[in-house]
């Protein structure tokens, strides 16, 4: 559970050839495209920079990413279904090198999406920053789930409730369990070199969830559109240190963020 310096390296280079692979993909993601395409790339890219995809054959998954659209919470298969105007995709990619995972996600918007779809993106990418921000000693799993439930329920959305983040390290999903939901004070105190996936998975209306027949698929009950963000942090120094970056995203959409600036650790450089 607890890693070294040189173990959250490692991780770290996982994580960021995850976060390139989301970098690579933003500037495919628009109307017209289907999922399969970019699940196509995806694997050529991880495969081409070293790496291999995580999720590939994992508990028997047949793809390299998941790619959950409107009002998928998580684990969408890609599919042939072309992507219109106006719709979001959430792409969660999984990178395994050096022994190590990296697993991170982001919602993309495709095309022009409305004004609404805008300020719940909004604050769903900014609860990830708000939980990451309670990763420090002395605080617990509880105090990063309140920490998002409270933001998003302060702007009238939910967090899902059947689904939490993780442990990541040798194995995708390790202890402990992150929930988005929690109290204050309470469940898993924090410890240094612990690593973790916080991934916010956000709805506009209900938090509850249909899981499908086909054993991956998570929508919401409601049909309402939903957004999954995930981050790998390290607790380095008794503070959070992120090891995976949305900037190679932005880059590629030409967003400017100052978003990491508060997580970086100069022990975890590479």
């Amino acid at each position: 559970m607890i890693k070294t310096i040189e173990e959250i390296i490692l991780i770290k280079k996982s994580a960021i050839l995850a976060s390139k692979t989301l970098g690579m993909l933003a500037k495919e993601i628009k109307p017209g495209i289907n999922t399969l395409y970019l699940d196509k790339l995806a694997r050529e890219f991880i495969y081409d920079n070293g790496g291999k995809p995580a999720f590939l054959g994992l508990y028997d998954y047949p793809y390299t990413l998941c790619v959950s659209p409107n009002y998928q919470v998580v684990h969408g298969l890609p599919n042939k279904i072309i992507l219109n105007d106006g719709d979001i995709l959430s792409v969660d990619c999984g990178v395994y090198m050096n022994n190590f995972y990296g697993d991170h996600a982001y919602t993309f918007e495709v095309g022009t999406v409305s004004d609404e779809l805008k300020k719940f993106l909004s604050c769903s990418k900014k609860s990830i920053y708000i939980g990451i921000s309670q990763c420090k000693l002395g605080n617990t799993i509880g105090d990063i789930g309140y920490s998002i439930q409270s933001h998003v329920e302060k702007h009238n959305y939910s967090v899902v409730k059947d689904l939490v983040g993780h442990g990541i390290g040798k194995k995708i999903h390790e202890s402990p369990q992150v929930p988005n939901f929690g109290k204050p004070g309470k469940g898993f105190k924090l410890k240094e070199g612990l690593v973790l996936s916080i991934e916010p998975m956000i709805n506009i209306g209900t938090s509850d969830v249909v899981f499908h027949k086909d054993g991956w698929t998570v929508t919401t009950l409601d049909k309402k559109y939903s957004a999954h963000y995930e981050h790998n942090v390290a607790i380095v120094d008794g503070g959070p240190c992120l090891l995976s970056t949305f900037n190679y995203i932005y880059k590629e959409l030409g967003i400017s963020s100052d978003e990491d600036i508060l997580f970086q650790n100069k022990k975890i450089n590479i």
